[in-house]
């Protein structure tokens, strides 16, 4: 299989935005504040957005599954408080269960998490448990900046973070270290925002030791891993000075790098630097770069070239990023699809 573990619904029907306008809306005036019932998409709008988009483009570059999550830039943790981001991510995540009902086969969940800053994490445990539960997601977007680029909230090493890991833990599900739009105008939000959260995660476990805490903790930091790749030999050099063990003891038996990296010499960088076993397909396909690289003739976010063109990969190593790390990462994905092969076997009888 193929597998993509990072997509977001970034074409959800018109209908989703305008009910989110009212919501901030209805921050100044109560009165706007729309019920959550008011929000009206048919299956029909929901196959549409997804058929006409993020499914044909699956087809058409032989991508079997998507993890799916609402989209990033929209969680926006900042606007309003918590009950303002609990019943956001409450709509954005049935969303995401929606389309999973209706394409089940192609796309698995990924819950948004209703995240406010200065609310303490723990306030996040039942959408995370709901999500799980009921719909069957298999992980969670966890925002280590939900001030929208003013980084006020503790780094991920603190304990203040520890209610979401002992339960991510409980559950055997990752999350994808993934931040919302940047409100601060020094932060483009997808040009340098996402890749300096990637960047500033990766060093705030690589300063602590979070994972002797939480040994089976799983984080997938997407966008290749932001700098970390290209900057490998800084971090070696500052785990040593710090007189951690060696990057491969210290963190790579929990963390994991995608491939949302949009040209050629940068996945071979990162398939070159970084071990096979932690780095995982994805494309973030419909996403930050949409268009078409000149250079090539191909969308920079058909990521599945890139892999296929990568040298020193072996036929085992490709199968490894494109299937086999998922399924180990997301235990959850692994299990429904082993379900799903042993129903169709037993139909087939």
């Amino acid at each position: 299989m193929i597998i993509d573990c990072h997509g977001h619904y970034t074409t959800a029907p018109k209908a989703l935005e305008r009910w989110r306008a009212l919501q901030i809306e209805g921050l100044s005036d109560p009165a706007r504040t729309p019920a959550a019932a008011s929000l009206k998409i048919s299956d029909d709008e929901l196959r549409e957005s997804i058929e006409l988009n993020q499914l044909a483009k699956m087809n058409e570059r032989g991508i079997d599954l998507t993890v799916f999550s609402p989209r990033a830039s929209f969680m926006a943790h900042h606007i309003g408080g918590f009950e303002t981001s609990a019943a956001w991510s409450a709509i954005c995540n049935e969303l995401i269960a929606r389309v999973v009902g209706l394409f089940p086969d192609r796309f698995i969940g990924a819950a948004m998490l209703p995240q406010s800053p200065g609310v303490d994490p723990a306030t996040c445990l039942p959408e995370l448990d709901r999500c799980i539960n009921e719909h069957g997601f298999v992980a969670v977007n966890l925002s280590p900046d939900p001030s929208g680029g003013h980084w006020t909230s503790p780094p991920l090493s603190d304990r203040h973070w520890y209610p979401v890991y002992e339960r991510l833990v409980a559950h055997d599900i990752p999350a994808m270290i993934h931040v919302s739009t940047s409100c601060n105008a020094c932060f483009h939000t997808t040009g340098s925002h996402y890749l300096n959260a990637d960047t500033t995660a990766f060093m705030q476990c690589l300063t602590s030791d979070l994972f002797t805490d939480f040994p089976t903790l799983r984080f997938v930091i997407p966008h290749g891993g932001g700098a970390v790749p290209y900057h490998w030999g800084r971090f070696r050099g500052l785990a040593q000075e710090m007189k951690k063990p060696l990057l491969t003891e210290h963190l790579l038996k929990n963390i994991f790098f995608d491939t949302c990296v949009y040209h050629q010499p940068g996945i071979n960088l990162l398939t070159g630097v970084m071990p096979v076993d932690n780095v995982l397909f994805a494309s973030e396909m419909i996403g930050a770069v949409r268009g078409i690289d000149p250079e090539t003739g191909f969308a920079f976010d058909d990521t599945r070239r890139y892999i296929d063109a990568a040298p020193g990969l072996t036929a085992a190593d490709r199968s490894q990023i494109f299937e086999g790390n998922a399924r180990r990462v997301y235990p959850r994905l692994d299990a429904a699809l082993r379900a799903r092969a042993s129903a169709t076997s037993t139909a087939g009888r």
